[in-house]
């Protein structure tokens, strides 16, 4: 009786254990939000804005995102299960919009505001979609 006793505490523990892991690893789901927002503002930029100053503030604006990004990233106490993976596959798919989205926006569609609102969407949905896949599972 005493052994059920200690293994029912047990597993409330654990439990209680596994919900704060899970309330902590939340902020990942932020995290990838920002990033999405962040290619609302990069993407035009980086298309619309030309020459040695909009290259320089972009570059510049972009590495500040990136480092803050990162460094909330490392000193988070809890990382979400299969993080790595995930991650990797979400910035990857990134990556693949983000290159055909140069590529395009500077050979077909220089100067065009049009596309470069709907390559920023585009640049923006593999975080928002994982952002939103992160907050549904918290």
């Amino acid at each position: 009786m005493h052994e059920q006793a200690d293994a029912a505490t047990g597993l409330k523990g654990i439990a209680r254990i596994e919900a704060t892991a899970r309330r902590r690893s939340g902020w990942y789901a932020g995290y990838l939000w920002l990033f999405a927002v962040w290619q609302l503002v990069l993407v035009p930029a980086v298309l619309l804005w030309h020459g040695p100053t909009g290259t320089l503030v972009s570059t510049l604006a972009n590495a500040l995102v990136v480092t803050g990004l990162s460094l909330f990233a490392t000193r988070q106490p809890v990382v979400p299960h299969g993080y790595a993976g995930r991650h990797l596959r979400v910035i990857g798919a990134w990556a693949v919009a983000y290159v055909l989205t140069l590529a395009l926006g500077v050979t077909v569609f220089v100067d065009s505001v049009a596309f470069a609102a709907t390559a920023a969407l585009v640049c923006a949905l593999p975080a928002s979609a994982a952002a939103w896949r992160e907050a549904r599972a918290v």
